[in-house]
Formats: structure tokens, sequence, C-alpha cells
């Protein structure tokens, strides 16, 4: 749009289709989201227009919801999704309050997708190949990047904590800081679009795949969740001896109860159980434990003031809008149902079956088409339309025959 129409005020109008269309292009059937295909408006957000720093022709990009036409928001919006589930814990006094750890890999342009990411030739003419995990020594020359990197963030007003190389080759994770779910969600939008249009900049590829590396860590999006009440700010996993509280069991029995059936939500894509069928790091369960990284949700060791939950299941492919929504959703029913949780696990552990998570799409969403709590919390419409689109992307997926098979089965009898 221009900018003469946005500041007269202008509305954007969109075929609510769109909000259900598949990463190849395509649509699901319109019964989907309306036979008639009708139009949404996209409100902005007037926190969230930003002039785009690394942009040279003067650019803004606004966050939108997506309304529809009588007003109130889009059942297919997963931005608007989030904004119903916080506005279910404002209704009980409470607020939540969320992180999120972000993981990138920077690789040098791939022009053949048939080929392996690269990661790019360092200042000394080599390429990474892992030795500077957890460093602050590197070859990798991506200084002006991340220096470009941190100038865009502090200009859209991105908060940052911590900046570190991760565990792959030429893979990074940024800590955002906590704050309200809507905004981290805004926030994590805009850093994964920063970080894809500055890497364009200079000559390099950012990749927010689960698994773009074969025998490599994959790449999460950690969420990190606590509870406050509106009123104080007190953080209702802890009493005033500093001990946990029963709204922390019934959060973390909530997450336990939800996270089978919101697994397709978590993990999106075909690629996405890549990262989780290696789970060291990436952990596919719906066990709890006090500082396991084996677990799927995991308490940090911090103060009683602190106390929150981490959900190490979505990858950095999940929409962060909807991840949130997600894991505090199953949180709020947990609390609002009086959930127990099973005991927490320490060490090496075997998973109990009632608490191991889809390993494929597939399963994944089947698990969510047969899932009554995740069309009680998001409505039908929205549970069968994702599934809808994600089974296309699925089939498109099936539709091609990969080197590992033509490698490995065509010598086979």
């Amino acid at each position: 749009m221009t900018a003469e129409g946005f500041l007269e005020g202008r509305r954007l109008q969109m075929a609510r289709g769109v909000l259900l269309q598949c990463i190849m292009g395509g649509y699901p059937p319109s019964r989907f989201y309306g036979s008639d295909d009708g139009d949404l408006a996209l409100v902005a957000d007037p926190k969230h227009i930003h002039r785009l720093p690394w942009s040279e022709q003067p650019r803004a990009l606004a966050i939108c919801d997506a309304d529809e036409l009588s007003g109130e928001s889009s059942r297919l919006s997963t931005r608007g999704q989030l904004k119903r589930v916080v506005a279910r814990y404002a209704a009980l006094g409470l607020a939540p309050v969320v992180a999120t750890e972000l993981e990138f890999f920077v690789f040098a342009p791939n022009p053949d997708p048939t080929q392996p990411f690269q990661p790019p030739v360092g200042l000394d003419g080599r390429r990474e190949d892992g030795h500077s995990a957890f460093s602050i020594s590197s070859n990798n020359g991506l200084r002006p990047f991340f220096k470009e990197v941190y100038a865009c963030m502090a200009a859209l007003g991105l908060p940052r904590d911590t900046f570190m190389h991760e565990m792959g080759v030429s893979q990074f994770e940024i800590n955002l800081l906590h704050g309200d779910p809507l905004l981290l969600a805004d926030q994590t939008f805009l850093f994964k679009h920063l970080l894809k249009e500055v890497a364009l900049k200079h000559g390099l590829t950012v990749v927010c795949m689960a698994k773009p590396l074969a025998h490599t860590p994959g790449s999460s999006m950690h969420i990190h969740q606590s509870v406050v009440e509106l009123d104080s700010g007190r953080n209702v996993f802890s009493d005033e001896a500093g001990e946990p509280t029963a709204a922390f069991r019934h959060f973390i029995g909530g997450q336990q109860a939800g996270m089978a059936d919101f697994t397709a939500l978590f993990a999106p894509n075909v690629n996405s159980y890549q990262r989780l069928c290696h789970p060291f790091a990436s952990p596919n369960n719906a066990c709890w434990s006090h500082d396991n990284r084996s677990a799927g949700l995991r308490i940090p060791a911090s103060s009683p003031a602190a106390r929150r939950v981490e959900n190490r299941l979505p990858g950095a492919d999940a929409n962060p809008y909807l991840a949130i929504a997600a894991s505090l959703a199953a949180g709020l029913y947990g609390i609002e149902s009086r959930l127990e949780p099973s005991a927490a696990i320490q060490g090496e552990f075997q998973v109990p079956d009632n608490l191991s998570l889809p390993c494929t799409l597939h399963a994944a969403l089947e698990r969510l088409k047969r899932s009554h709590l995740a069309k009680e919390l998001f409505g039908t419409e929205f549970i069968e339309g994702y599934i809808a689109s994600k089974t296309m992307e699925l089939t498109s997926f099936f539709d091609e025959i990969t080197p590992w098979e033509r490698r490995v089965l065509a010598a086979q009898a």
C-alpha cells in the first residue's frame, strides 16, 4: 500500500482463504474458509508500524490483525487466536509472561536445493566445521552481518537478552526478553523477517528450518512461560515461602494433557520431525523435570519469583503466534481443570507410553484430527482448516522421491 493510502486510513482487504494458504502456494477446498471466499480486513496494530532500516527505498511494515468485515477477529488468524488465549487469562485476573529462544543457521547462498547447505567462507578462507560452538572465537567473518542485525533490532525496538553461537555448524541463538505473549510473538516474527532480509544484503542465507543439516543439532524455539496476577504482578507459580504452588502443578498438568494433541502446532512441517527423531536437546516427550534438557517440559533453575515452565518441543519453523497460543492454552486448561502432572523425572529415563508424542507429521495430524481439546480451545473451523492445509503440504512431500530412496533402494532386488 502507498504511504498516502495508509495515512488516509484506507482499508486493506484480503481474501479469507489466504490465511489457509499452504507453503507451496495452494489452497485447501473453499469449504474450509467459506465457499464465497469473502474478504477480511487487515487492521494495523498502531504499536507495530516499523520503518524498515535495511531497505534502501523508504518502506514500512505494519503488523496487522485479520478481522472479519463485521468487526470481530477472524478465527483463522493465529494472532487472533493468541489474543483470545491471553484474554481468557485476563478474565481470571491473570497474565501469562513468556520469552522465546530462537535458533537459526547462517549459510552461504544455496541456489541448488538438491545440494546440502554450507557455512559461509570465513576470514581465514575456510568454512566453519563446528569447533566454534559456545565460543567467543570464530573464523566465520559474520561480524558485519551481526553488526547490522543488532542495529536493525535497535531501530525496530527489539530488545535482546543474550546472543551466542550454538552447537551446530554456523548455528546461532538469540534469547528475547520476557514479557507480554503477543508482544513476544510479534518480536519473534519481526526478528525472523529481519534476519532473512539483512542476510540477503550480506550475500548470506538465514535458515529457520528445524533440521537443515544432517548429523547436526536442529533449531528450536523454546518457550519460557510463567503466570502473574494482573493486579499485583506476583508469580502465581510460587507461594509466599517460595515454594511451588498448586497453580504451578496444574499448569504443568495442562501442558502434558495438550502436548501430544498439539504436536502438529509446535512441529508444523515434515522437516520438524527430523529434529525430534534425534532427541538430544530436542526432546519429543511430555515428561517434565527440574533442569533436565531431556524432558519436553523443563523447569529451569531460578529464583521463586522467576519460576517458569520451558516448553522445549517447538522448532524454529513454528509459527510463534500459534505455538505460544497452544502452549499457554494448554497450561490454562490445566489450571482451570486442576490437572495434576505426572511425577517429575531426573537423570536418564524411559518415556512412558502415555507421555510419548507423535514422531511424524502424518501421525501428529491424525492426533490433532481426533483432538476434542484442540477444537474446544481453538474452534473447529481453525483446526479443520489447519489440518487441511498441512495435509496438502504432506501430500506434496510424498509426491517427490528423495535422493536417499534412489541411492539406497534402487539396487535392491
